[in-house]
């Protein structure tokens, strides 16, 4: 069983950049974290808005630069592009590391060196999605695919935990020196890689209107619609750990950042888990694994809300970061599997934008609801969202595709049975 979790591993070329982009994902969430924690803690006084507003500025250069960088992304080698955004990103990194250890920093440079990094995982999102397709034979590719997604979802659960822990540590400063070097790992790896035996994808000429027939090509695709909606409303409201995390234990509990560092580490627990499934699977997941996740989701985090103590809401941790790394390794092998290859790039960009460009507008407001009205009313706002849009595209399915509900036992999540599928994603 182990064996198939793990099938992609056997090729050098894949193992190579398993191990360096693991580090490197964590590492770039680490930071993340560790520019949130430091407005939060030392350059406000617990400001959620202030938060809120660094988090909208690491990732608001999606909204704008993602669906260009998905043209880049067909167009250009795909490696050497990785190594140049991982290059820009550890430089970030060392500039962050020199103010704050150096005592120099302020609030505008915090929000400032996140615009930058933003900008620059705009464009390395969308290319390192697609190349995991250029490591791993055709035959590997659903394999490669889920533990490439589970990887980079785990990433951005376990980053947190990672992060609050090194704070707690050694300070906020070296957690950014750190990454820096997580960075260059990165850039060894693929400097490492033999070139002669990756599975190049064909890449797109020079031409106008690629982007337009990106838009054209999704809009035709309902599967595709639902998956991007779903995701892209329970990443804007319900996916702000890094925020809420912070709140629940510094404001609710009267904790320190170890406790905060703990919350990410249970949540690094299921996601673990959900990283395993997703890579066992030997068929591409379906709309109906997207759905029935974020439905979990949905009530995991809404319940999480109601707990009384840390204890109790540490424990649920766990079943919320198994739920969300399902739905998030399952919309995005589902993408990749079923999208033409010239055509990945751009799509796939076009979900990043989705995935991580709802952030600026997500971030300050459940930061505002967090701040004014308490971080438990913040993260029911992001379980009110997850379930209203679930219920809406459970809806729209059973209008335009026939769905019919029901729940098979043994099961994981709620399954959806497709009677007329309107894309075979669907099924």
């Amino acid at each position: 069983m182990a064996s198939a979790t793990f099938a992609s591993l056997r090729f050098p070329n894949y193992r190579l950049w398993f191990a360096a982009a693991l580090v490197a994902n964590v590492g770039a969430w680490a930071q993340r974290v560790g520019q949130d924690w430091i407005v939060l803690t030392h350059l406000t006084d617990n400001s959620g808005t202030a938060v809120g507003f660094s988090v909208a500025m690491q990732f608001l250069p999606v909204l704008l630069l993602s669906p260009y960088a998905g043209v880049l992304a067909d167009r250009l080698p795909r490696r050497r592009l990785l190594m140049t955004t991982q290059a820009l990103m550890g430089l970030n990194s060392v500039v962050l590391a020199v103010l704050v250890l150096t005592g120099a920093v302020q609030l505008w440079h915090m929000f400032a060196l996140a615009l930058v990094g933003g900008c620059v995982s705009a464009i390395d999102n969308p290319v390192r999605a697609t190349f995991v397709s250029e490591l791993v034979p055709e035959a590997n590719l659903t394999n490669a695919v889920g533990l490439n997604s589970a990887s980079f979802n785990a990433a951005r659960l376990v980053g947190p935990g990672i992060a609050g822990l090194l704070i707690a540590a050694v300070g906020p400063g070296w957690v950014f020196a750190i990454t820096a070097a997580t960075f260059a790992l990165s850039i060894t790896a693929m400097a490492a890689m033999n070139p002669r035996t990756l599975h190049l994808l064909p890449q797109a000429p020079r031409a106008r209107g690629q982007l337009r027939e990106a838009v054209a090509y999704v809009r035709g695709r309902g599967d595709i619609q639902v998956i991007m909606l779903v995701v892209g409303v329970v990443t804007m409201f319900g996916l702000n750990f890094q925020l809420t995390s912070a709140m629940m234990a510094r404001v609710e509990f009267g904790l320190g950042p170890g406790e905060f560092g703990m919350l990410g580490s249970v949540l690094a627990v299921g996601s673990l888990a959900g990283a395993l499934l997703a890579a066992r699977r030997k068929e591409p997941p379906r709309v109906r694994v997207v759905l029935g996740a974020a439905l979990a989701f949905g009530i995991a985090q809404g319940v999480s809300a109601l707990m009384p103590s840390y204890l109790t809401y540490l424990l649920l941790a766990a079943p919320i970061g198994f739920a969300s790394l399902t739905m998030l390794t399952a919309a995005n092998a589902a993408l990749q599997t079923s999208v033409e290859p010239a055509m990945r790039g751009r799509v796939m960009a076009l979900y990043m934008m989705m995935f991580l460009g709802g952030a600026p507008i997500g971030s300050p407001l459940v930061g505002w609801v967090g701040e004014t009205f308490g971080p438990r009313v913040a993260i029911l706002v992001g379980a009110v969202a997850t379930l209203v849009v679930v219920v809406a595209a459970w809806t729209w399915a059973h209008r335009r595709w026939r769905v019919r509900y029901r729940v098979t036992r043994p099961a994981t999540f709620p399954q959806l049975e497709i009677v007329h599928p309107e894309r075979e994603l669907a099924a």
